[in-house]
């Protein structure tokens, strides 16, 4: 990378590489799309940022989908946020909703749980969805008081086995007299040529003394290209993610500089969401007419309000079976 920019962007992904090391990686920066998402729901501060974070990830990892496809992240927990969905329709449409226990957050008063502690126990679900059922594809890891960085860690060990490092960061920033919710991730992986270096170092052995022959057990030592760019990671902090006046190129060039950086076109990204009328509609298909039928408000109308977005659809009960009656009669 010959001339690093000094101009921030928000809302966009960033792929690298770092040859000399056979790493590639993903930057994202995400501005408007994440406090559009967030400030639309209202959240509470701590559950912000642990969307924020999860926002990140997602984009990160749904950017490698190529052409059009689905990247969802869900989590499933008995935390105070029993569930976040994030939601990245390749190449750049983002959504997000979350559930949490809003007594048991105001009962926290002012303790500042991390994000492994506000999720708990359960487990994190991350599903690939390229349209068909074969390029449908679901990595599941247990929840067990981690946040979303060894949460990702364990999900590449365990499904991709592909040496992976993520550093995430969310904050809250004071701009044009309101304040707006930024969010940001770095991710390397670590992709040799040959599959001899991809060996990762297992659980450390404990008390076993040294020279113990279940020490084995710990298994190799990483390669040093890998060690090399772990370390590098480990610099990095949280202000320099989410800081708009540092450029991500800037960010990659500060970490990789001495080794040889090489970045690639940016992927911009906005949030939208994919509700509309005729999914709606494709939704009611799936009840029974006794169903419907218990819909119906006292105002004698069907309201179905979006988790992700928030819009609210009027629905007339009369028209819904008359529309349903149709599609049916074609089919």
């Amino acid at each position: 990378m010959s001339s690093p920019s000094f101009e921030g962007h928000d809302d966009v992904v960033l792929p690298f590489a770092v040859e000399p090391l056979d790493v590639r990686g993903r930057v994202v920066r995400l501005g408007p799309s994440i406090d559009t998402i967030l400030t639309r729901h209202g959240y509470p501060d701590m559950v912000a940022r642990v969307i924020g974070e999860a926002a990140a990830l997602t984009v990160m990892l749904g950017a490698s989908l190529k052409l059009e496809g689905r990247f969802q992240l869900q989590t499933k927990s008995d935390g105070i946020i029993d569930m976040v969905v994030i939601d990245f329709n390749a190449p750049d449409k983002l959504r997000a909703t979350a559930r949490f226990d809003k007594e048991k957050l105001e009962a926290l008063g002012s303790a500042t749980p991390g994000t492994g502690e506000l999720l708990g126990n359960g487990y994190l679900a991350m599903t690939i969805d390229q349209g068909t059922e074969r390029s449908r594809y679901q990595g599941v890891v247990a929840l067990e008081g981690q946040g979303f960085e060894e949460a990702a860690h364990q999900y590449f060990r365990q499904s991709e086995q592909i040496p992976t490092q993520v550093r995430l960061a969310v904050a809250e920033q004071f701009e044009n007299g309101r304040h707006t919710y930024r969010a940001g991730g770095l991710m390397i992986q670590f992709l040799p040529s040959s599959s001899e270096r991809l060996r990762q170092a297992d659980l450390h052995p404990g008390d076993i003394p040294e020279g113990h022959p279940s020490n084995d057990l710990a298994g190799p030592s990483e390669d040093d290209a890998w060690v090399e760019a772990k370390s590098l990671l480990a610099t990095v902090e949280d202000h320099e993610l989410i800081d708009p006046a540092v450029s991500s190129e800037r960010l990659l060039y500060r970490l990789f500089h001495e080794r040889g950086v090489r970045v690639f076109g940016g992927q911009h990204v906005h949030e939208e969401c994919t509700c509309s009328y005729e999914r709606i509609m494709g939704m009611m298909r799936r009840f029974s007419p006794e169903d419907r039928r218990d819909m119906v408000g006292d105002n004698g109308r069907i309201g179905i309000t979006c988790e992700f977005c928030s819009r609210f659809y009027d629905l007339d009960p009369a028209d819904v079976e008359a529309e349903i009656a149709r599609t049916e009669a074609q089919h």
